[in-house]
């Protein structure tokens, strides 16, 4: 294709582009994202193109590979269209019958549908089924309608239209003031306004300003902008190109973890397709917008999430937070106004500006507009991504889409918000995703992670895993983050080995307090939020760990023992062939003993167990 130079020929393209596609009568979409490429997804896809070229079927029905699906542990995916048959857990071998009795004879496979795991009963199309039915899909949703790595597709589906007509007759002021009255709060983790950031950074003096989009997601179990990146990155790159004319910006950056690769990947395939085709460069679309992006990869650290540490990254320095007396929107990037963002809020600016702003405060609440992408985990039947409308209630989010515990053990809680975040006790479940109602309560939306827990799960023990994340990811340029994280994570190791004191309990309270309240960055000032969480919703834990010398969950090992129920156990021998300490011994079909001196409590035995018969006291 040749370079574009108005918007009238971007136009005459989209148009093109959707008369060559019109005599495709099938479409297959297979994941090709993350999650379904660990389930072997390359092997379905070559697989299914193989069928498709034996049987001559190359020229009507397309093979479309896409981003994530959000279904993850349902991969691989692959979705036939017309019809939406939906079809799970595809291995390669399946492709024969895919093609000739669905795409050819428009027949379903029966076995390949989703079982849900509480009725048993199938699903044909993503509607039927309540882990897709109860979200409002408005940015994953797009995943499944374009190939990444072309931007033909995402051009021929309306892409970079809402750009073209922007700079063909939309003043940058405008813009701001749309995005301002659209409510659109900042999605990595802060749910800053971004319409005053980026009026902040419009009035900011100077000629030389950056836009950036802030991929180093670094929160355990989160993934949502690696997949909106990965599956959708001319999304991210239009909004990120509309921000930069609203701000006066000529370059951006697109600051991604170098453990995303596919990201990476198709981020860079992105930013070439765009040069080739006139929309990054200079006079792009013929007007007098010059604008163009570079990809940085970071190193995985976690504070690299800051903003000024970021920043300190980009520019070839240590990742190091500092003061902001300034902002960023007036000394940022090189000291030069700069727009930051991460990869969500970038991705919705399209939308936005394209069907206004009134459509985008219809969802959410008063101060939370819009949709929310969350990383659903932990113990329960459903875990993938989950994109709701703000303001959903957190059961909805954890029984209705999450589809309730895993194993019929109840629900205990749910961490909201990444390490930062805090852990919710079931009583508060029926509050709405929303920034300031979590925030309110001692949590918060964060980028999005949602940890579910059950019983099985030991409060204080889920401090202590965060507080050790914490502490490697610090960069330790703070004393209070330095020195009160450490202090922290010391008390709490105490008290779940067995030597901690009640009196540790109002010192551990009093240290996280003053952590937040004294700490440099972010990372610090949140860092606390796990352990004020946890004393305030589950101090009874903390507190039988002291007295009682036991943990309810079962967790902490230096408070439990393991032993067999001689009901249960039938003498199976599984337990002995899985112990590889050597600590549990008897004779088959005789009740086995489990010596307490060579336990090293590692929970083989107690998971292999078909009988239940490994009891924790």
């Amino acid at each position: 294709m040749s370079r574009l130079n108005s918007y009238r020929e971007l136009e005459h393209l989209c148009k093109r582009l959707c008369e060559e596609r019109q005599n495709i009568t099938t479409t297959v979409t297979a994941c090709g994202g993350t999650g379904c490429q660990a389930s072997e997804s390359r092997a379905v896809i070559d697989a299914i193109r193989n069928e498709l070229s034996q049987q001559g079927l190359d020229g009507t029905v397309r093979l479309r590979v896409t981003g994530c699906h959000g279904f993850c542990e349902q991969g691989p995916i692959v979705v036939i269209e017309p019809g939406n048959i939906f079809y799970c857990h595809v291995a390669p071998d399946d492709a024969f019958e895919i093609v000739y009795q669905t795409v050819v004879k428009g027949e379903v496979i029966e076995r390949l549908l989703y079982t849900d795991p509480v009725s048993g009963e199938k699903a044909r199309t993503e509607s039927e089924i309540p882990f897709y039915s109860r979200q409002d899909r408005q940015l994953l949703s797009l995943n499944r309608k374009v190939d990444p790595c072309s931007i033909e597709d995402y051009i021929a589906a309306g892409g970079y239209s809402t750009l073209g007509r922007v700079l063909d007759r939309v003043a940058p002021d405008e813009i701001v003031k749309e995005i301002q009255a659209s409510g659109l709060r900042g999605c990595g983790g802060g749910g800053f306004p971004t319409g005053r950031k980026w009026a902040e950074c419009r009035e900011a003096p100077g000629d030389e300003k950056y836009v950036i989009c802030n991929a180093d997601e670094g929160d355990p179990g989160a993934y949502m902008d690696r997949c909106v990146l990965e599956g959708n990155p001319h999304l991210v790159l239009e909004g990120m190109m509309i921000g930069a004319w609203a701000v006066g910006a000529r370059k951006g950056y697109i600051y991604v973890r170098n453990e995303y690769p596919l990201a990476v990947t198709h981020s860079r395939i992105a930013v070439e397709q765009m040069r080739e085709l006139g929309l990054l460069g200079d006079n792009i679309l013929g007007t007098s917008f010059s604008f163009d992006v570079d990809i940085a990869r970071g190193g995985g650290a976690f504070v690299c999430g800051e903003s000024t540490a970021l920043m300190a990254s980009l520019e070839g320095n240590v990742g190091e937070p500092r003061a902001k007396d300034v902002h960023t929107v007036v000394d940022g990037l090189y000291h030069k106004p700069t727009t930051l963002n991460n990869v969500e809020t970038w991705a919705n600016v399209p939308a936005i500006i394209q069907n206004g702003s009134a459509w985008f405060t219809s969802k959410g609440t008063k101060g939370s507009k819009g949709t929310k992408i969350l990383a659903l985990t932990g113990r329960i039947k459903n875990t993938g991504l989950v994109e709701v409308a703000m303001g959903t209630p957190i059961s909805t989010v954890v029984f209705d889409i999450g589809g309730g515990a895993l194993n019929g053990n109840p629900i205990k809680a749910v961490q909201i918000g990444g390490p930062s975040g805090g852990c919710l006790p079931v009583s508060k479940f029926d509050l709405p995703v929303d920034f300031d109602v979590l925030y309110e309560i001692g949590s918060m939306v964060g980028s999005g992670g949602m940890v579910v827990m059950d019983e099985e799960s030991c409060m204080a023990d889920v401090a202590k895993y965060f507080l050790a994340f914490l502490q490697d990811e610090s960069c330790g340029k703070c004393v209070p983050c330095r020195l009160g994280i450490d202090r922290m994570l010391e008390i709490i190791t105490d008290i779940t080995e067995g030597r901690g004191t009640l009196k540790q309990l109002d010192l551990l309270e009093e240290l996280a307090e003053t952590v937040a309240e004294t700490a440099l960055c972010g990372l610090g000032k949140t860092a606390p939020n796990p352990v004020l969480s946890t004393l305030r919703y589950f101090r009874p834990e903390y507190e039988a760990h002291i007295r009682d010398k036991k943990c309810l969950a079962g967790v902490c090992k230096a408070l439990i023992t393991y032993s067999i129920d001689p009901e249960k156990c039938n003498g199976c021998g599984v337990c002995i062939r899985g112990c590889v300490h050597g600590a549990i011994t008897g004779e088959k079909k005789q009740t086995h003993v489990i010596d307490t001196g060579l336990c090293q409590k590692c929970g083989i035995c107690r998971s292999d167990c078909k009988f239940d018969a490994i009891r924790v006291v």
